[in-house]
C-alpha cells in the first residue's frame, strides 16, 4: 500500500477514518490484497452479507468479520476508534497513557488500557535476522527509586543494595544500519554471564565487532567476537568503544515509563519495551509509514483480557 495515499497528519487520518465502511476496506486491502480469505478455513471467495457487513464461508459455512483473527478480535469498538489509537500510539513520542486515549477517543480507561497493550503486541517485531558489524550490548535496571517508596512499601520491597528487586532488561544495538541504528531490547531474568552472553550469541553475528561495559559477565567473548569494554567508573567514550547508543535508548524508555505511564507492573514491562524498541526502530520514517507497520503486525496476534489481567495464563 501507498503511504503518499494515506492520510498524512493526525486531523486528515480521524477525518479519513471516520466512516465505518472506510474503515473496514482499508483493512480488507491491507489484510487480504488478493480477495478475501476465509481466517479459519482458508476458504476462498466468501459470500458478503451487505446488512450485517460480515462474510459468509462457503467452506466451513461460519460467519466471520473483519476483525477476526486480528488485534481486534471481540472488540465492541468501531474501527473508526480502533485506527484512531492506533495513529495515536504509533506517532506519540513518549507515549500516550491510557487516561489520554480515554479521554481523546470517549471510551473508558479500562478500555484505553486493554487497547493499548492489544496494539503493543502488534508492535512486537521480533526476527530471526542478526545483528553484525558494530554492536553494543548493555543492561539497565527498571523500577521505583526507594525515596519515592512509602515506608511500609520500602521495607517490603528493598531487601538489598542498588538493583535488588528491580526488573532487568538487555539490549542489543547496531550502529548505523539502513534504517540508522536498530536495537533488540527484552527483559532477562538476571545479568550473569550465561544469561546476557547467550542473548549476544543469539542475536549477533559471529565476527562482529561487540562493544560492552566493564560488566564481569560479558569476559569470554573473545572467541567468537572482536570485543572490547569500556569502564563507565573512568570514561564514557574510548574513541569508537562505547555504549552511548544503548544509552541513549535506556533513556528514552525510562523517559516514557517515568513520564507517560508511571506505574509500570514487571509482568507487563516487556510489553512496554516492545513498545520504545518498534517507536526507536521506526522513528526515520513518517507517521503513516509508521501507522501501517504497525498494522502489517494486526494478523494472528490476541491477547485477552483475563490473560493480561492473571486471570487465565496466557
Amino acid at each position: 500500500m501507498n503511504t503518499n495515499e494515506l492520510p498524512q497528519t493526525l486531523l486528515e487520518a480521524v477525518r479519513h477514518f471516520s466512516d465505518l465502511d472506510v474503515c473496514r476496506e482499508f483493512i480488507v486491502e491491507l489484510r487480504w490484497p488478493n480477495g478475501v480469505i476465509c481466517p479459519r478455513c482458508q476458504g476462498a471467495d466468501p459470500h458478503f452479507i451487505s446488512t450485517r457487513k460480515l462474510w459468509r464461508c462457503n467452506a466451513c459455512k461460519k460467519q466471520f468479520s473483519v476483525k477476526v483473527g486480528t488485534i481486534f478480535e471481540d472488540s465492541p469498538l468501531g474501527l473508526d476508534k480502533w485506527l484512531a489509537a492506533v495513529w495515536l500510539i504509533t506517532n506519540a513520542k513518549n507515549g500516550i497513557s491510557s487516561y489520554e486515549i480515554h479521554r481523546a477517543l470517549g471510551v473508558t480507561q479500562k478500555s484505553a488500557w486493554f487497547l493499548l497493550h492489544r496494539v503493543r503486541l502488534a508492535m512486537k517485531t521480533g526476527t530471526f535476522e542478526k545483528f553484525k558489524g558494530t554492536v553494543e550490548a548493555d543492561e539497565t535496571f527498571i523500577g521505583g527509586k526507594a525515596r519515592f517508596m512509602h515506608k511500609s512499601r520500602r521495607e517490603r520491597v528493598i531487601t538489598g543494595r542498588g538493583p535488588v528487586g528491580k526488573s532487568i532488561v538487555m539490549g542489543i544495538l547496531e550502529r548505523h544500519g539502513e534504517k540508522g541504528s536498530q536495537v533488540k531490547a527484552k527483559v532477562v531474568p538476571n545479568n550473569r554471564k550465561g544469561t546476557v552472553q547467550g542473548e549476544v550469541r543469539a542475536n549477533v553475528e559471529p565476527g562482529s565487532e561487540v562493544f560492552t561495559d566493564s560488566l564481569k559477565s560479558y569476559s569470554g567473548l573473545d572467541p567468537d567476537y572482536v570485543h572490547d569494554t569500556i569502564d563507565h567508573a573512568e570514561r564514557y567514550v574510548n574513541g569508537k568503544v562505547h555504549t552511548n547508543g544503548m544509552e541513549n535508548f535506556w533513556s528514552l524508555l525510562k523517559r516514557a515509563i517515568k513520564g507517560t505511564y508511571v506505574s509500570v507492573m514487571p509482568w507487563h514491562l516487556f510489553r512496554y519495551v516492545d513498545e520504545e524498541a518498534f517507536r526507536f526502530n521506526e522513528r526515520i520514517g513518517n507517521d503513516a509509514s509508521r501507522f501501517l507497520d504497525v498494522l502489517a503486525g494486526i494478523v494472528g496476534r490476541r491477547v485477552t483480557y483475563k490473560e493480561l489481567t492473571g486471570k487465565v495464563e496466557a
